[in-house]
């Protein structure tokens, strides 16, 4: 069961240290959170470092966008075997939106923030100010690197195994989430199913500072505002105003029903 760990002090604490001492005691807490280690401790630390570090710092260990590549698709490989032997009834349609919510980036980042993962993220002063820390798109990110990290150092098996333990055993939480339907995919696929247009999204406010923006969104379908949302994010908006809209659409389409009957 993964635990959520709270590292002692501040992360920023950690970096008035010695880079090398600081280096060392992140490969420490992942051993400690995570059970796991590297027989390459840079491939580790390459995978926790954000670009933004890099930036701040200006030292050679790489960011961890390469390994995000590569452990993007072992991730997906891994999902997918699982989701195979598991649903022998699954159609290709249904095993392949059960694989989209597993290894989204909604369901990564949850995972990052309950194991602790996004407290050993290399960031930059400002980027950990502006709230980057919290940062799904980060964490996630982060997330798929060390997948990336692991099969590099030990092998797919110990990929798997991470895999394994930090979203499979608890595939079952995640799927019933409702949180992780895609909404937005929803009203497409009803819109599309009815030969309409698709719905066309517009950010009508913005408020609050940059690291704490609230985004207002409308969603139109067949040129009428059916539906609104607010979020932290555009992408969040747009989910709240297609959910509200496909529960306008789907009313309309009862009531019309109904009165055919």
């Amino acid at each position: 069961m993964i635990i959520a760990v709270k590292l002692f002090g501040s992360i920023k604490n950690l970096f008035k240290k010695n880079r090398k001492q600081a280096h060392q005691e992140l490969v420490s807490e992942f051993n400690k959170i995570f059970g796991y280690q590297f027989n390459d401790t840079l491939l580790l630390l390459e995978a926790l470092t954000h670009r933004s570090y890099i930036y701040a710092n200006d030292h050679r260990l790489p960011s961890n966008e390469r390994l995000e590549f590569l452990g993007d698709s072992i991730l997906g490989l891994v999902i997918a075997e699982y989701l195979y032997k598991l649903h022998t009834d699954y159609d290709e349609g249904d095993l392949t939106k059960t694989k989209a919510i597993l290894v989204n980036e909604i369901t990564l980042a949850r995972v990052g923030i309950e194991s602790g993962l996004n407290d050993l993220i290399l960031l930059s002063p400002e980027e950990e100010k502006s709230g980057g820390r919290e940062r799904l798109s980060i964490i996630s990110d982060a997330m798929e690197a060390v997948i990336g990290a692991l099969y590099l150092d030990s092998g797919l098996e110990a990929a798997a195994r991470f895999i394994d333990d930090v979203i499979i055993s608890h595939s079952d939480n995640l799927l019933s989430d409702s949180a992780q339907r895609n909404y937005k995919g929803e009203l497409l696929e009803y819109l599309q199913s009815r030969g309409e247009d698709p719905p066309y999204y517009e950010v009508v406010s913005e408020a609050g500072p940059d690291h704490e923006k609230t985004f207002n969104v409308v969603v139109r379908t067949a040129g009428e505002i059916t539906g609104s949302g607010s979020g932290t994010s555009k992408k969040e908006a747009e989910q709240h105003a297609a959910a509200e809209s496909m529960k306008l659409l789907k009313s309309r389409e009862y009531d019309e029903t109904s009165k055919e009957d």
